[in-house]
């Protein structure tokens, strides 16, 4: 990021948030590189940046959007770049529609399902697609939208059936259904006036931007743009990152030094926690989770997730899912039994932690684990966790403190307004004290896909264990009840490879646990041979395990490359010695790209690898992102898959067709390009098309999960604000680390809303002083803040104001220095149909001086409120809206 000519930072407050990455930006700053900051609230990232850009929360496509129409309109795209690495010449099929002529939906839309079907998405003459097992399915009850799981979460696996070389296309870029020209008219109604309109942002400092990011992209000239959670937690999250990627693309930016796009995670190893999941619908390596339904067996598993008529590496999955099993199940697994594949748990549906929730309060689910998280206060829509929690037969928690989510059964606020009372919970609560990362080794995972090993400095306090001890012990624990067992289910337990264990310590070996996933050759006798290098060296035949492909290398050599700390002084300005960056260490993906397609570099300033003829083979600063020894002139024959079927010029090898995708052709339940719908609750109507919302979002309609009305409907007026969530420096996520400890705590004592002046003066609220913020979930308080910081926004020809929230306090949690309201309290539960988020970055509220009622008397005046507004549990679900729906 330090070698970036112009950062673009939106939807994150990397300053305050990322405080260590950011200095990296200041780097690039040093440098003489532009820093724009796009954002609701004026912030410390704002106050370092050349320009910040203050927008309305929820609007982010109309703004990014508008940039792609600027880059078309103006012919500011990288030419070379785009017809060569994207697959902008490619024609779509002819009966393909767009949101233009359907009016905010795309074809395909079921309106009695809420669902997509892809078909008229794919490319001109491509009929066949490896639709993922985990592609969502209509639960029983359509109109609940909660039993449908997430879509392609393998990315581009199992994408276009057929190789590039079989899609039809049109280099001029002329044809009608080519993807470019597709995007022209896609995007053309995304005006100045529209961002105007939209985003409540200036013509002027938009076009600015525009300005910027084009002037600083090019051969010669990169720009990166940077986002968190900003952009994620909303019911359209998947395509605001899908927009930047359009945008880094055409301005060729991806896959060089100073582009790309940063994805900034939510604290240490989120990153690892993707990768070798903690999601119910991937497996280690974003394969997908098998589907009850459709996967009998490996071979059924395998022709969903790829073809074997696409190029790239996706088509090696049998390898990368037979070696997963072959180190889970050692011996047992073998090619007579599907390598033990019937052992996996099957998906049926949407086992995400929201709807998890709801079949808590359901009494669909008797026991939960907790570790690492504090859902009572971290989580959307507080209330429903903490009701949901008093459903269960049992608990488990681990954590350093006594948390709010272990003790809500006593002192939560539904325990202090007498909702419910201790005497009737019947949950039995089991609290363990972890070990913090300074007492346990191990690996985090990072923001760039590094992985950094972490020795152990002291030994946990008295009770305190690692999560790896717990979960070890408990393995063994329940291996050891089983043990006589007969019963077919409990063969995957007992037949598990669990050997980690090292002498002297009851602690198991972190680093034998590295050592299985990284992966080795399997001896005949099936015990454990030489570590694998490269995930290139796993086979489908069972002579290789490792436990998550993309982490192979990681223990090349027999050396724990995450361990290495060599000095920047000492190495090249890559720092290939320091950590170890998934897959085999290359620090940028996708890097071919940095090279024209003759293989020589775009410019001297910004060469990273390239094409060496004398030698044979790539080269350069970094690992490359290709086959070595293939040629920038080397075709396939028509039809080769695989590896294979890569041509010299197909920088983007993990794409079916090689190419990055400007248009998405499959792997998204919501559409194959962006478009801008409205957050499930606005203050305005969505001015491009009567479609409001997301109309593929997931709805929860329940009783206890009422949304705001939007707009004119009636009751909107009782919900007039607009309000957002974010972190502060000096607390961390929901406050377990932070509120116990008095030297933060000081820093940040309360819980506060930011407001602006002409807010404050339209409410009557006096900074200091106390707020009550109210929405259809709750009511919280907070003292006031009157900052210029955030201001009112013209949106749609109406004065839109703006309410910050930090949500780092709760109230309960044992021994806690300061408490308060949670702010995730006041948010509802609608969810991006990709990936289950929640919209938490942009709803509606209600905002009020003085303090809130006492905690018996709050449902009271949340329940008014909702009598008032007349909202029910049809309120803002209507999934697919035709003209005015007020």
């Amino acid at each position: 990021m330090s070698n970036a000519d112009c950062i673009v930072i939106q939807g994150s407050n990397m300053a305050e948030c990322h405080p260590v990455g950011f200095q990296w930006v200041m780097e690039a700053k040093r440098k003489g590189a532009r820093i724009i900051h796009i954002d609701p609230r004026f912030t410390r990232t704002s106050a370092v940046a050349d320009q910040h850009v203050a927008l309305r929360a929820g609007s982010d496509i109309v703004f990014l959007g508008g940039i792609i129409r600027y880059i078309l309109e103006q012919e500011k795209y990288f030419r070379e770049y785009v017809v060569a690495y994207t697959n902008a010449a490619t024609l779509v099929r002819d009966d393909f529609r767009d949101t233009d002529e359907l009016d905010g939906l795309f074809s395909g839309y079921d309106p009695e399902t809420g669902t997509y079907d892809p078909a008229s998405w794919a490319y001109k003459g491509v009929e066949e697609y490896a639709a993922a097992g985990n592609a969502r399915k209509p639960s029983a009850d359509q109109s609940a939208h909660t039993d449908r799981a997430a879509g392609d979460t393998h990315g581009a696996a199992g994408a276009v059936g057929h190789g590039h070389s079989q899609t039809t296309r049109d280099e001029t870029l002329q044809d009608p259904r080519c993807v470019l020209q597709v995007l022209k008219r896609h995007f053309a109604r995304y005006t100045p006036e529209m961002v105007e309109q939209v985003c409540g942002v200036s013509p002027q400092d938009f076009l600015s931007v525009c300005e910027a990011v084009t002037a600083n992209s090019g051969r010669d000239l990169t720009t990166a743009w940077v986002y968190s959670v900003g952009w994620t937690q909303h019911a359209v999250g998947v395509q605001y990152i899908r927009s930047a990627a359009i945008i880094q693309l055409l301005l060729g930016n991806m896959g060089r030094p100073g582009g790309g796009i940063m994805a900034l995670r939510g604290h240490a190893s989120i990153q690892g926690s993707t990768d070798i999941p903690t999601l119910f619908n991937i497996l280690p390596g974003y394969l997908p989770m098998p589907s009850v339904d459709d996967h009998p067996d490996m071979t059924a598993y395998l022709k969903t997730v790829t073809s074997d008529t696409q190029k790239g590496y996706w088509t090696h999955a049998g390898a990368y899912t037979a070696s997963l099993l072959k180190s889970w199940w050692g011996k047992t697994a073998t090619s007579d039994n599907d390598y033990c594949f019937s052992y996996l748990p099957k998906i049926s549906g949407d086992h995400g932690t929201y709807n998890t929730v709801t079949r808590m309060l359901d009494d669909q689910v008797e026991g939960y684990f907790i570790m690492g998280e504090n859902p009572a206060v971290g989580s959307a829509h507080g209330r429903m966790q903490r009701l949901g929690m008093s459903h269960l037969k049992w608990l488990v928690v681990r954590d350093f403190q006594l948390i709010e989510s272990a003790t809500w059964w006593k002192d939560g606020p539904e325990v202090r307004s007498g909702e419910l009372k201790t005497e009737d919970i019947d949950t039995e609560v089991f609290f363990l004290p972890a070990a913090s990362h300074v007492e346990k080794d191990g690996t985090f995972t990072q923001t760039q896909r590094m992985l950094q090993w972490h020795h152990k400095a002291v030994d946990p306090p008295q009770d305190a264990r690692s999560e790896l001890h717990f979960m070890w012990h408990l393995g063994n624990k329940i291996r050891a009840r089983l043990a006589e067992s007969t019963d077919d289910r409990d063969r995957p337990l007992l037949d598990l490879t669990w050997d980690y264990g090292q002498d002297g310590t009851d602690e198991p070996s972190a680093d034998k646990v590295l050592r299985e996933i990284n992966g080795w050759q399997v001896k005949p006798d099936g015990t454990p041979g030489p570590l694998l290098s490269s995930y290139t060296q796993m086979k489908d035949d069972g002579s290789t395990a490792g436990g998550c492909w993309i982490y192979t290398g990681v223990y090349a050599d027999g050396v724990n490359q995450s361990a290495r700390r060599k000095p920047g002084s000492q190495q090249s300005w890559v720092a290939p010695e320091w950590g170890w960056a998934w897959p085999s260490n290359r620090r940028i993906l996708y890097n071919r790209a940095s090279a024209d397609p003759q293989g020589r570099p775009w410019s001297e300033r910004k060469a990273y690898v390239w094409w060496d003829e004398e030698a044979g083979s790539w080269t350069g600063h970094d690992v490359p992102d290709f086959p070595a020894d293939r040629a920038p002139d080397f075709r396939p024959e028509p039809g080769t898959a695989g590896p294979e079927g890569i041509a010299g010029d197909d920088p983007f090898i993990m794409q079916s067709d090689g190419k990055g995708w400007l248009f998405a052709p499959t792997g998204l339940l919501d559409g194959p390009l962006p478009a801008h719908y409205e957050p499930q609750e606005s203050p305005i109507r969505n001015p491009l098309y009567s479609q409001q919302s997301n109309p593929t979002r997931q709805v929860l309609k329940r009783k206890d999960n009422l949304s705001n009305p939007s707009a004119d409907a009636p009751g909107a007026q009782d919900f007039p604000y607009v309000f957002t969530t974010y972190r502060l420096t000096e607390h961390h996520t929901a406050g377990g680390m932070s509120r116990w400890l008095p030297y933060l705590s000081e820093l940040q004592p309360q819980f506060f809303c930011e407001v602006s002046p002409a807010l404050a003066a339209e409410r009557g609220l006096v900074n200091g002083d106390w707020a009550t913020i109210v929405t259809a979930r709750s009511a919280v308080e907070a003292r006031v803040l009157v900052t210029d910081r955030i201001r009112p926004l013209t949106v749609n020809g109406r004065t839109v104001h703006q309410v910050g929230l930090p949500y780092h306090w709760g109230q309960g949690g044992k021994g806690a220095v300061v408490e308060g309201d949670s702010a995730n309290d006041l948010i509802g539960l609608t969810l991006d149909p990709n990936v289950h988020i929640q919209e938490a970055k942009a709803a509606t509220c209600d905002i009020r001086p003085g303090r809130r009622p006492a905690d018996h008397q709050v449902r009271g005046m949340v329940e008014d409120y909702i009598s008032r507004a007349g909202i029910t549990v049809e309120t803002g679900n209507t999934l697919h809206e035709k003209g005015d729906q007020s």
